[in-house]
């Protein structure tokens, strides 16, 4: 049986029951299975505000999130009303019989308050279980490339500056193995100096992360006796953003030229770029997943909106007309088209069992991975470019002999070029060319989105088609010229260039996973360069004339 069954849930009593939850250290993706399949069975969701995203992408329609706030002593001289704290939203959704889960950041082991709310549940008899996550100390060196440990097995030390006393500043300090130090950007540079009169020397090399594990992650490389004029250079200090957790390794595995070779994760090629996908929804999926796998942080704007046909009957013709067998092809053109007859099918009880006798063309790989998630395996799809150009490369002529029907249904967007139509008929072939859906412009984006659009916030866009260039321009204005914009292909890009943009990337064939390669490429070489030069390296967005480098919140 399956370590993540369900039986595996405590039992729900009287009182309910609670998961102790580790959320880890930022990462959506390091979230184990465990934890996901805790929090698809939630009632309740109890999570610290730094985490709650990550967890609630995971929790069912409608569980109940009671908000934490900390409520500390100016908050409350100043009048603001003490809310519950967390050992009490946990116990009074547990005794109404209710399945909750307590999230924390990094591991429950590793959180004090979690240990206290453990015993508050054994007191009570109420049934609990704890899902380790990835801890904060452990998940953060291994995203700013430095291991902690090694073939040696030397001695590694974990210390939170917050609670640390002298006797335990004075063992670390004697000490000569790793020592990873939980601090704020405000109070790294007194816990250098606690270790450093504790008996290390001020020249062992130190590495401070900030938002680790997260697209916003920074690391400083510095020494016991530097750190505090590093972090001032680098013009992160003083600032009133000192408050923020970082995670500092003491000793020889933090040197800066090991950490230049293992930083496996600021190095992405797109690290950090905030790049606009002006696709819907549904394209915009997969493609934010491979920007989101280079460093990215994809931002959707629909531009287009799928709209049915405004005279439906065509399309209801055409599909009875595949069940009666009038057709031997029928040909999809995109993703939207399957949608759209799958659609029609579902609304006529029918299912992919309707295409039995009937050849299936798609004319690229998410064009057909969408029919063989409907059920259909293509039986074409262009061995070359994947375009109405590239179907028509590898489409067979009409041969009267062997094709006893001689019609081809194509379902398509109101405005799709003739090219297919024109290439089909040429071959000798019947074509029914029906409007299956309509594009039309969405809605403009909101206004802060407009405002990065226009003013250079975003570091790039990526454009799969001449309409998402006219559309975008069109709902939110013009992108700033330090934006870097790469197209699908040449027709696209001569609509950006007739929109007054500069074309920096084009993808080597018309796939929207070669694009977001493409852009990847773009941005290795702009880093390598970069660093070649000894230059620090920049986004585009933060090249952009007054820009201030924005800082990690």
């Amino acid at each position: 049986m399956s370590p993540t069954n369900s039986s595996n849930l405590p039992a729900v009593s009287a009182h309910g029951c609670v998961t102790f939850l580790g959320a880890g250290p930022g990462d959506p993706g390091l979230l184990t299975l465990r934890a996901v399949e805790a929090l698809a069975s939630a009632d309740v969701l109890i999570a610290e505000p730094a985490v709650l995203d990550v967890v609630r992408a995971h929790a069912r329609a409608g569980v109940d999130t009671p908000q934490l706030t900390v409520v500390d002593d100016t908050s409350a001289t100043a009048g603001v009303p003490v809310l519950r704290d967390a050992a009490n939203l946990v116990m009074e959704a547990a005794r109404s019989g209710r399945r909750v889960v307590r999230a924390v950041s990094g591991d429950p082991g590793l959180d004090g308050s979690a240990g206290d709310e453990m015993l508050a549940c054994a007191a009570e008899g109420i049934p609990f279980e704890v899902v380790p996550g990835v801890a904060t100390a452990v998940g953060v060196p291994a995203y700013a490339g430095v291991p902690l440990s090694d073939t040696t097995g030397a001695d590694v030390r974990f210390v939170d500056a917050r609670s640390a006393n002298d006797r335990c500043w004075t063992e670390v300090g004697a000490s000569d193995g790793t020592v990873v130090v939980s601090a704020t950007l405000e109070t790294v540079a007194a816990a250098a100096g606690e270790l450093v009169s504790a008996g290390r020397k001020p020249d062992t090399p130190m590495t401070v992360t900030v938002a680790g594990t997260t697209t916003r992650q920074r690391t400083w490389n510095a020494t016991l006796g530097s750190v505090a004029q590093v972090l001032k250079q680098a013009k992160v200090l003083p600032s009133p953003d000192g408050h923020q957790p970082v995670i500092a390794v003491v000793g020889e595995r933090s040197a800066a030229a090991q950490r230049d070779r293992l930083s496996w994760f600021e190095s992405k090629p797109l690290f950090g770029w905030r790049v606009l996908v002006p696709r819907t929804k549904e394209q915009a999926a997969s493609l934010s997943d491979q920007l989101r796998s280079y460093g990215a942080v994809p931002h959707e704007v629909p531009t287009i909106a799928v709209e049915p046909p405004r005279t439906p009957q065509q399309m209801e013709r055409a599909v009875k007309g595949l069940v009666t067998g009038r057709y031997e092809w029928i040909a999809f053109t995109s993703v939207n088209a399957v949608k759209a007859v799958r659609e029609k099918f579902e609304e006529y009880g029918l299912d992919a069992r309707a295409f039995a006798g009937i050849k299936v063309a798609a004319v690229g790989e998410q064009t057909a991975a969408a029919l063989v998630e409907f059920g259909v395996k293509p039986d074409l799809v262009p061995s070359g470019e994947q375009s109405a150009a590239g179907l028509l490369e590898d489409w067979p002529p009409y041969d009267p002999v062997f094709d006893p029907i001689d019609r081809v249904f194509l379902p398509r967007a109101d405005i799709a070029t003739e090219t297919l139509v024109a290439g089909l008929i040429e071959l000798g072939w019947e074509v029914d060319d029906v409007t299956a859906y309509r594009t039309v412009r969405a809605s403009p984006p909101p206004a802060d989105t407009r405002e990065a659009i226009k003013g250079g916030g975003f570091d790039a866009v990526l454009f799969t088609s001449s309409s998402t260039v006219r559309n975008l321009v069109g709902i939110a204005g013009k992108p700033h010229n330090v934006t870097v914009i790469a197209c699908i292909g040449p027709a696209t890009a001569k609509t950006a260039e007739e929109h007054g943009l500069r074309v920096d990337v084009m993808a080597p064939e018309p796939s929207v996973l070669k694009l977001a390669e493409a852009l990847a490429e773009f941005g290795a070489a702009r880093r390598a360069a970069a660093v070649e030069a000894g230059e620090h390296v920049t986004r585009p967005s933060e090249r952009r004339p007054g820009a201030r480098r924005r800082r990690t919140t």
